[in-house]
């Protein structure tokens, strides 16, 4: 009984799951941008920590990696405050012209490698 209950969830939020992740395939590694500017929000949520930074005229959207990669690599999530100003490396998304997917991260003297 248990599993014709379990079945029927499962196979509706797998499908879910696969569709709320997105590959890093909409982003051109071709064209490498470093921005330097202020953080006016930071999310470190899963799946992806996210700030949002101003850098020149353009608010950013930068899609960092998951806070635990975060961690485990040496930047505590505290160390990301909105005012800061921060640099960070990464890919811009093909189609919206205010996205980047991060390779790295610099606040202060620390750069944390996201990938």
């Amino acid at each position: 009984m248990r599993r014709r209950l379990l079945f029927p969830l499962l196979a509706t939020l797998v499908p879910a799951a696969a569709l709320a992740h997105h590959g890093w395939g909409s982003y051109d590694a071709n064209a490498p941008q470093t921005l330097t500017g202020r953080v006016v929000a930071f999310d470190p949520s899963n799946p992806h920590a996210q700030l949002k930074l101003q850098a020149g005229d353009k608010t950013w959207d930068v899609v960092l990696s998951p806070p635990s990669r975060m961690v485990n690599r040496g930047m505590a999530l505290n160390r990301v405050k909105v005012g800061d100003t921060v640099q960070v490396m990464g890919y811009p998304h093909r189609s919206i012209a205010t996205e980047l997917r991060a390779e790295w991260l610099r606040v202060g003297d620390q750069v944390v490698q996201l990938r």
